[in-house]
């Protein structure tokens, strides 16, 4: 049955979502919300990503919590001063190439939330092939000590967890 309905409680609420959309318990619909169901169920089955075993969770996670969470507010008042044209110094921005050592698709994604997450910074580009990733900084003064902070505080403790 595990294998026929991998998920059977997605399968039944994405029925009663259809069910609910349509605003209707006909026969038709409900075969179709069955269907849906089923096929959605399948569909997420077959998406689901391999389970993987983190080496070392919990000091480089609390480590790279603590060093997201100061960089998140020094990066709001950052840009809060550019904002409201308190810093006097000209502002750079621009696209910043930093390679990559990280290659777990788990990390990638932790490290795309974080640089969302950071007012300032949007991921521009990631090429898988080369492994680099593209940054737009809003305020780029000096690459190479961007590309070495974002490495040392980012990459090597995801590097710990995900390795």
């Amino acid at each position: 049955m595990k294998r026929l309905l991998p998920y059977p409680l997605l399968a039944f609420f994405l029925l009663l979502a259809w069910l609910a959309l349509n605003d209707t318990l006909e026969p038709a619909q409900l075969l179709i919300g069955i269907a849906a169901g089923v096929a959605g169920a399948a569909a997420y089955a077959r998406l689901e990503p391999p389970r993987r075993k983190v080496r070392r969770l919990a000091v480089p996670a609390l480590q790279l919590l603590g060093a997201v969470a100061l960089d998140i507010v020094q990066s709001n008042l950052a840009v809060a001063r550019i904002a409201l044209r308190m810093r006097r110094a000209p502002r750079i921005a621009g696209f910043l190439r930093i390679p990559l050592e990280l290659g777990d698709p788990a990390g990638l994604a932790v490290l795309a939330c974080i640089v969302t997450a950071t007012p300032g910074t949007s991921w521009a580009r990631y090429d898988a092939a080369a492994s680099v990733l593209t940054l737009h900084v809003l305020d780029l003064a000096d690459e190479q000590a961007w590309v070495l902070a974002f490495k040392r505080r980012y990459e090597r403790r995801l590097l710990e967890i995900f390795g």
